[in-house]
């Protein structure tokens, strides 16, 4: 069993930075990111399948958002820039211990989350 603790998350201005942290307790080949606003479905952030791959990000986050893994650490970053009222959101850190064959791009490819960061933008 892996766990996963998130933190970092907080309340920011629109326009402004925050940078995620998640931890595993154990090896996560796939990671990723995903969030979720009230009264929204839990939406695809950014994935790693394994360290060294390809870094796929979703759309609405491409360009502002960076992620930074550290394999050997088990750990995982996300760096949020002009941020919008509309990152508004739980941030939820996923991974597997073994390799995703998909995009990792969905919730139902990974087995372990945790419990949440909550992610604040005022406009």
């Amino acid at each position: 069993q892996v766990q996963l603790v998130e933190s970092g998350g907080g309340l920011v201005r629109a326009g402004g930075s925050l940078r995620l942290s998640c931890v595993a307790s154990g090896r996560t080949l796939s990671m990723g990111w995903f969030r979720q606003a009230p009264g929204k479905e839990r939406e695809f952030v950014v994935s790693n399948r394994w360290g060294g791959g390809p870094i796929v990000y979703g759309n609405s986050v491409k360009g502002r958002f960076t992620l930074f893994r550290d394999s050997a650490k088990n750990t995982m970053d996300l760096q949020m820039s002009d941020l919008k009222p509309e990152d508004s959101a739980v941030y939820y850190c996923a991974g597997n211990e073994g390799l995703i064959y998909g995009p990792g791009t969905r919730e139902g490819e990974y087995h372990y989350w945790g419990q949440g960061t909550q992610v604040t933008v005022s406009s």
